[in-house]
């Protein structure tokens, strides 16, 4: 792999990128200690993971065709030590330290010279827990792909790599001429077609959906600062089970509705009036398919209206659930979550020109993001040192001040959520009512024992 042109969403994530919004994905991954691993040994094990995955290795570069695009190329400089560095951390509550330089170091850009990515090791003074922070353009690929490529650096998928042996090539396929035949023609020509009408039903969905009254929607948009803040969070998965389990649907609808309680419980708490319109979330969805590509993105998103003007628990899962319900009768081509559809309908030099005046009319779309990220179910190491927990970050939009970002993993559901610095400075007090919103309404649902 030396050269690979970049999808059409890629390049819109791609040249939506501003010095105030970077678009980059970013997770903390927090490890217990073991004794006798040292900070450099495990420095130098995340350099040599990280620069053994091919994908990380890339850098994008402009092309001349298609007009406007861009692709991927190997960096033949490519130097791990530019991206992997190591950050000892003041003494005082690790995890507090560690989320507030993991938030300043979102703040930064990838540098767009070299392979967009970077690791930082960050250490507690003595010989307590350490974490290691990733940061991904989301050019290089979405939530799960990005999982997939940063899971590199584990013992287990590691050593898993290290044991697959030689790579089976498949046959030389014989040459043929690069001008269409007539059927071939034929069916181009149709398919293109097909695009175009497709293109033209997700653009009308998408302005069908877009709201041009924005006073509602103050609570979670702002001016951006640039700045950026990191609050997390840890629920009991046990606990979102078994309220699904007795209430129906799925988890994600229970953790969708404890972030509108958390959201209502916030606001009322700082003296904010609740809106008159509830605040809408974009929930990403895969389109991924089994044996599909293994890099890029391929997402759409439904739009769901967060119940924060409901002030019953039980009814805001309902709600919830009732509004997810609908999303998946319609499918991911319908609602202002499909902009993402539309753009992978798109001609490069669109991307290039458009991205910007693309960007900011997200606040026209949703209010926040709030999207999960699947991680593997077998216990995860580093250098032996055991994973504890790990933390997803999402990149903030244009007009935006929150993004929410889910994961599960070791009997434990993680929340990041990263927000704009200045308009945001009370987020731990957000992190703080999503545990309260769950212990709450895990008190008012009357939950049935697990089976046996």
């Amino acid at each position: 792999m030396s050269t690979e042109l970049l999808a059409p969403l890629d390049l819109a994530f791609w040249h939506l990128e501003s010095e105030a919004h970077p678009m980059h994905l970013g997770a903390l991954a927090v490890f217990d200690p073991v004794p006798g691993v040292a900070p450099d040994d495990l420095l130098e094990l995340l350099g040599a993971r990280a620069a053994a995955i091919p994908r990380l290795r890339m850098r994008v570069r402009d092309v001349l065709l298609p007009v406007g695009g861009a692709a991927w190329f190997t960096d033949k400089d490519f130097d791990v030590h530019r991206h992997v560095r190591r950050v000892v951390l003041p003494e005082g509550d690790f995890m507090a330290e560690a989320a507030r330089l993991a938030g300043e170091l979102m703040e930064r850009p990838l540098g767009r010279g070299l392979p967009p990515w970077q690791m930082y090791l960050l250490g507690s003074p003595g010989d307590g827990p350490f974490a290691v922070l990733v940061k991904l353009h989301h050019a290089l690929a979405d939530g799960m792909r990005a999982v997939a490529i940063g899971a590199g650096i584990f013992d287990q998928i590691a050593s898993a790599g290290a044991g697959r042996g030689t790579v089976r090539r498949r046959p030389p396929v014989p040459p043929r001429s690069w001008l269409p035949g007539p059927y071939e023609a034929a069916s181009m020509a149709m398919g293109r077609l097909g695009e175009v009408g497709r293109a033209l039903g997700v653009g009308a969905s998408v302005v069908r959906a877009s709201r041009l009254d924005l006073r509602a929607t103050t609570a979670l948009t702002a001016r951006s600062s640039g700045t950026r803040r990191l609050a997390t969070a840890e629920l009991d998965a046990e606990a979102v089970q078994r309220i699904r389990r007795t209430e129906g649907g799925t988890s994600n609808d229970v953790l969708l509705a404890l972030v509108a309680g958390a959201l209502r419980r916030w606001m009322l708490e700082r003296g904010d009036p609740l809106p008159g319109a509830d605040p809408r979330a974009l929930v990403p969805v895969s389109r991924r398919r089994p044996g599909g590509a293994a890099t890029g993105n391929r997402l759409s998103a439904y739009l769901l209206g967060l119940p924060v003007t409901e002030p019953d628990a039980r009814e805001r899962l309902r709600l919830v659930r009732t509004g997810m319900d609908r999303n998946k009768s319609a499918g991911p081509l319908r609602g202002a979550g499909a902009v993402a559809v539309l753009a992978d309908q798109l001609p490069a030099l669109a991307h290039r020109f458009g991205a910007p005046l693309a960007g900011s009319a997200a606040r026209m779309l949703f209010d926040v993001l709030v999207t999960s990220v699947p991680l593997p179910r077998s216990a995860l190491s580093l250098g032996g040192c055991p994973l504890r927990a790990v933390f997803p970050m999402a990149p903030l939009a244009r007009g935006q001040s929150l993004a929410v970002a889910l994961s599960t993993y070791g009997g434990r559901v993680q929340v990041g959520l990263v927000a704009d610095g200045k308009a945001l400075p009370d987020l731990d007090r957000l992190a703080s009512a999503v545990g309260e919103e769950l212990h709450d309404l895990h008190a008012l649902v009357p939950t049935v024992p697990a089976p046996a």
